[in-house]
This record gives C-alpha cells, sequence and structure tokens, in this order.
C-alpha cells in the first residue's frame, strides 16, 4: 500500500507478544473484552471459533497464533478488535490496545525485505518517539483458502 506524503494515518495501536502493532482505524468497527468463544471443528489452528456479537456470528482468530508467536494465557488486558476484513466483519485477538494515535505518512518506512514475519501483510513501520510500530494490512493476513474458510464462517 502507498501511502500519499504529507498525510496522517490515524491507528489503532494494540501489544502482540513484545511488540507493537498498528492498525488504521478506518479498518476497526470495535473493541471489547474477551468474551466467550465457541470452537469448531476442522478449522485452522489460529482460528479460535466464533462468537455472538449483538445476534451476529463472527469468526475469531488468535493473531498470537496466526503470527507463530508463543501462545499465552489470556489476561484482563486481552481484547478482541472487531476488523473489516474485505468486507467481512471478523474478531481479532490481541495482547491489548494501547492506544488510538496520528502518525504522519512521512514517519512510515516500507517494510524491511528480509523481515523473519511473512511482509505480505505488513504494510510498513511506523517511528513515533522512541518506538517502532508494526503496520499491518489485515486484507492480507490470510491466504485465499483461509479466506474462504473465513468466508464460509461469517454465512
Amino acid at each position: 500500500m502507498e501511502f500519499v506524503k504529507n498525510e496522517e494515518l490515524q491507528l489503532v495501536i494494540f501489544r502482540l507478544a513484545a511488540e507493537e502493532y498498528g492498525l488504521p482505524i478506518t479498518k476497526v468497527q470495535e473493541i471489547n473484552r474477551l468474551t466467550p468463544i465457541t470452537k469448531l471443528p476442522q478449522t485452522p489452528v489460529f482460528m479460535e471459533g466464533v462468537i455472538n456479537l449483538r445476534g451476529r456470528i463472527i469468526p475469531v482468530i488468535d493473531l498470537r497464533k496466526r503470527f507463530k508467536l508463543a501462545v499465552e494465557q489470556y489476561t484482563d488486558d486481552t481484547r478482541i478488535i472487531v476488523v473489516d476484513f474485505n468486507g467481512q466483519t471478523i474478531g481479532v485477538i490481541v495482547d491489548a490496545v494501547t492506544e488510538v494515535v496520528r502518525l504522519a505518512t512521512a514517519n512510515v518506512e516500507p517494510a524491511p525485505a528480509n523481515s523473519v514475519l511473512d511482509a505480505r501483510y505488513i504494510q510498513g513501520v511506523g517511528k513515533m518517539d522512541n518506538r517502532l510500530i508494526i503496520l499491518l494490512d489485515v486484507d492480507q493476513i490470510f491466504t485465499n483458502q483461509e479466506e474462504f474458510a473465513l468466508t464460509q464462517m461469517n454465512g
């Protein structure tokens, strides 16, 4: 994704393991505390199941598992970020949501080409004070096959 120079991004910042990540606020529908998740059989390992969100059944994924990070117990800070993923609604479990910030596009660098993370879902790295924020492209987090599975779950 190309960033327009001299613009600002509004980002929801969340923590996953020791790193900070950002999602464009335009992709975030809401942020909720962890609620009971109904497990579904024969789903990818990172798929936690589904939740009932005010009468809508939405799939929920654990971003730690998706990124192959060490799995830890959920805490009081654990949140489900409800996002728009290619036109459908999904929940994403993160360790904690920390803040909403404005970041000038001039402070965003392209993702390093030799990144250990699969670079297709990293839009760039934002520099803010002494912090680095990994900017995610939520529409690229899943393979086509995984996206099809999510579509099936979303009805």
